[in-house]
């Protein structure tokens, strides 16, 4: 289907003025408001990175919404990781039957007015890892002929691959995406993928073509049970009695399966369909001929390259019959032509990630399983909307990419928030929004939406405040008990909520902190009003006979579990600056709520803490751990002593000590974040950074002994997580020698923040160098399992850079003074703020502004007459003197 966006792609730069009003601010001034419409003809995807055919090999594109699981778009134009049925599945192929060769794949015929006929796989070459097993190439579809040409260009969630042969008549441009649209969380969370096969002719002559999509009906294998056996094939053996139909309805035909053998209540039961546009000439097959000795895959490759048609075949009783459907076309001389096809599914049931024999239901239901009745419902019901979504991703995509945000930070922001879309995540059917920390390739991996994990991420917040503030629901609204213990990973059903019973100081303290962010970024006063009880518990919950800070001082020294999965004993920069962070959190809004006697509380603990740790942990260079002992166990709370990983407490192991941390600032990185300020001496924390930089840096990773898993290998850049200038601890905390994105990003943010610009982009792009398609997935940056929601720490660098600062509650904005395009975005609305001399042109693209004062760090704020209302299409021109 030839697809023409015309209006619907919009574009922030090409508009046209049609109405201006003026406002004025509290001196006088008169700045403009001007409303606009859109003109923008259809435009090419946006690139923002690309890959060539050297570094293509470990690609692999999500290319599903929030919460409906996901199918990938590799490097080389094939679909992997088939992720939709409720778990993870990275690596995970599904097969047809018998020896399982065949996989889901596309293919091209192309017949030229001499009668020159040709067919290939609508992939690039199989990477050279690929070709060897016991019985030759284990991959599926590896005896298909391909194109000799590819490379791959992306800019998320639009993927491109190019494919070019000198022996095929036609260039092709395989374009995939899956809507994505800031601050819409129901346009982003459809469970569809979207593919284009971009048609080329180069020559002075027409070719007539046909583009097949071939994939088998798999329901109720779910890739968990993958495993090496025999031949060396992806077995799996959940498939039964499943059929396909051919259907043609409301504007979408093609093939819809199901399955009649599959139990209802599993979560690999569903439906999925694979359609095309009603108005395509198309033939097709439910089933392929009975696989005797491979026939059925002669059967099928003879008869699509005779004429680039579909004979249907007569079912052959089998358990995951392959489907197919063929899309004829001609292809006028120097022109293109595009064929589109729609993979959705519908896989409503989810297993709890903690299942427990107490009567209570341990099946959830996926959240876009409640807006659709069936996959063949999500084709019906999205596919006209297709031109709609497809251009608002793309305004999003185009004003981000645009800005004057160095690539690197582009790139690591924008591709990470694709975990947002993996099997890492998920929404239940009341809408709230959770998330492991990673997944392995068969399952997700750490439970709970992990509070000391999830502290550092920031893409959530800001691309969908909604789902992030549905997260802050569950952990003060659920999670969190009568004694303000705030369970680090919270129980499914959230009847559940606080079986855990263990709490992460870190973790405590990072939701307090990021309750604060959301509440300022939404203005969500109700929510506010209605978790501040338990947010006042969970800070009180510190001062607990054997807490963290028993004795009220301002400083953590207590039994304090965190991050890296073990307790640390005395005071330390890492969980005492998240405590300052939190106090200066819940400073402001007791003070907002009217609690002014805790507002008092907390701002005097904190000014007290702050400078505590600065006399007596900050040693010259950075802060360390100063390692007290408890006397006896009765010193520390029941509460705290869950899961202890040190068993003597005389002599406790696993401690920081006197190493230097390469996240000893994560609470003040958030607190830049949320624009509470310093939480400790601002020079300190200055020259910890670039003591980071001088002990934690490592230019070449050949020499360094890592006892713990390994990120970062051979001659590869990194930031360790700690260095040991001073005394090193015999068994200091379990990681100290890995290097991991999401703390990485954290450290770089910081120098960002403090001016170390420099330093900080280095770190960014060490770690973009490292996930280079040749040796590690661009999409996605593991760490205790794959896509982890950690290394979203990377949108961090956004807001650093840009200095974006956004209070609905005080309808503030700021940024930090630049020349040129910063992309904004407060989770609920964004736009472009571009800056040049003295003006200023605030845009919005999505959503809505409403400010009271609008300023520049380095200039006099700006206060308006009347709240300032700026509505999607609409841009403010300010003059900022």
């Amino acid at each position: 289907m030839q697809r023409k966006l015309g209006l619907y792609i919009l574009s922030l730069l090409a508009v046209v003025q049609v109405q201006a009003q003026a406002v004025k601010d509290t001196e006088g001034k008169t700045h403009k408001v001007i409303q606009e419409v859109v003109r923008m003809p259809a435009e090419d995807w946006p690139v923002l990175t690309s890959y060539d055919q050297d570094h293509i090999a470990r690609i692999a594109m999500p290319i599903g919404g929030i919460g409906t699981g996901t199918v990938s778009l590799g490097g080389r134009g094939d679909l992997r990781d088939w992720a939709i049925m409720n778990t993870g599945a990275i690596g995970y192929i599904p097969t047809s039957e018998h020896r399982g060769y065949i996989g889901p794949f596309f293919a091209l015929f192309t017949q030229t007015a001499d009668g020159q006929r040709a067919t290939r796989a609508l992939e690039g070459p199989l990477d050279v890892s690929l070709y060897e097993g016991p019985f030759g190439s284990h991959t599926p579809n590896h005896g298909f002929p391909r194109f000799d040409s590819c490379t791959f260009k992306a800019a998320y969630p639009f993927g491109q691959v190019l494919l070019s042969d000198s022996d095929m008549p036609l260039d092709v441009r395989i374009k995939a995406f899956n809507p994505y649209i800031p601050g819409d969380a129901d346009a982003s969370g459809i469970p569809i993928a979207v593919l284009t096969y971009e048609l080329t002719n180069p020559t002075d002559q027409a070719v007539k073509a046909s583009v097949s999509g071939n994939m088998p009906n798999f329901i109720g294998m779910d890739g968990s049970d993958q495993e090496m056996k025999g031949r060396g094939f992806w077995t799996a053996t959940g498939a039964k009695d499943n059929k396909n139909d051919f259907r043609k309805d409301n504007g979408v035909q093609g093939i819809y399966m199901r399955s009649e053998g599959v139990d209802q209540g599993d979560d690999a039961w569903g439906t999925m369909a694979l359609t095309t546009s009603v108005d395509e000439k198309i033939t097709y097959r439910t089933s392929w001929s009975k696989d005797e000795w491979s026939n059925a895959r002669l059967d099928y490759w003879d008869d699509f390259s005779a004429d680039g048609q579909l004979e249907g075949r007569s079912p052959n009783v089998e358990d995951r019959p392959m489907g197919s459907l063929a899309v004829e076309v001609t292809v006028p001389a120097n022109s293109s032509r595009e064929v589109t096809f729609y993979l959705t599914w519908h896989f409503p049931n989810r297993m709890s990630w903690s299942p427990l024999d107490d009567g209570i239901d341990n099946r959830l239901t996926n959240y876009y399983t409640t807006q659709y009745a069936d996959a063949w419902d999500v084709a019906e019901k999205v596919v006209p909307q297709i031109p709609e979504l497809e251009g608002k991703s793309l305004q999003f995509v185009n004003a981000f990419v645009n800005s004057d945000l160095p690539d690197v930070v582009k790139e690591s922001a924008l591709y990470n928030s694709s975990t947002l879309r993996t099997q890492t995540c998920f929404r239940t059917a009341d809408g709230k929004f959770f998330g492991w920390e990673g997944t392995s390739n068969v399952g997700g991996i750490c439970h709970g939406s992990c509070t000391h994990v999830w502290n550092y991420e920031q893409a959530t917040a800001f691309l969908f405040s909604g789902l992030s503030r549905s997260m802050r629901e569950v952990e003060f609204g659920h999670a969190t008990d009568d004694l303000g213990m705030l369970n680090f990973r919270v129980g499914l059903p959230l009847e559940r909520a606080t079986y855990f019973d263990r709490t992460a100081a870190d973790g405590q303290m990072g939701s307090i902190m990021r309750m604060y962010r959301d509440w300022q970024l939404s203005g969500d006063d109700e929510l506010l009003l209605k978790l501040w009880p338990n947010v006042k518990k969970a800070m009180e919950h510190c001062w607990i006979d054997g807490g963290w800070d028993a004795d009220k001082d301002g400083v953590m020294d207590g039994c304090q579990h965190n991050t890296m999965d073990v307790q640390y004993f005395g005071p330390n920069p890492q969980m005492g600056i998240w405590y300052l962070g939190a106090l200066r959190a819940s400073e402001e809004m007791a003070r907002y709520t009217g609690d002014v006697k805790f507002a008092k509380t907390c701002r005097k603990l904190f000014e007290k803490g702050s400078k505590w740790i600065d006399d007596n942990l900050f040693n010259g260079e950075y802060y360390i751990h100063l390692i007290e002992a408890p006397e006896s166990i009765d010193d520390i709370a029941p509460s705290l002593l869950k899961g202890l990983e040190s068993k003597d407490l005389g002599n406790p192991d696993y401690q920081l000590g006197e190493g230097c941390l390469v996240d000893q600032l994560v609470g003040q990185y958030l607190a830049h974040i949320c624009g509470l300020g310093y939480l400790t001496d601002e020079q300190n924390v200055k020259t910890t950074l670039q003591s980071i930089m001088k002990y934690n840096y490592r230019d070449d990773s050949n020499s360094d002994f890592n006892s713990m898993r390994s990120f970062v290998l051979g001659d590869e850049k990194s930031l360790v997580m700690a260095s040991y200038p001073g005394d090193r601890p015999k068994h200091p905390f379990p990681y100290f020698t890995e290097a991991m994105t999401g703390f990485e990003y954290t450290a770089a943010v910081g120098m960002l923040y403090e001016g170390q610009t420099e330093d900080g982009l280095l770190n960014i792009k060490n770690i973009r160098d490292r996930y280079d398609g040749l040796k590690r997935n661009p999409f996605n940056e593991a760490e205790c399992g794959h896509n982890y929601a950690r290394a979203m720490a990377s949108w961090g660098a956004v807001v650093a850079l840009s200095g974006f600062q956004y209070s609905a509650v005080d309808q503030s904005m700021a940024f930090a003074p630049f020349e040129g395009s910063m992309f904004w975005s407060n989770g609920s609305a964004w736009g472009v703020c571009t800056q040049s001399g003295s003006q200023v042109e605030l845009s919005v693209a999505h959503g809505s502004l409403l400010l009271s004062s609008f300023s520049l760090t380095d200039a006099t704020q700006l206060t308006f007459e009347k709240p300032l209302k700026i509505q999607a299409g609409e841009k403010a021109v300010l003059d900022i003197r």
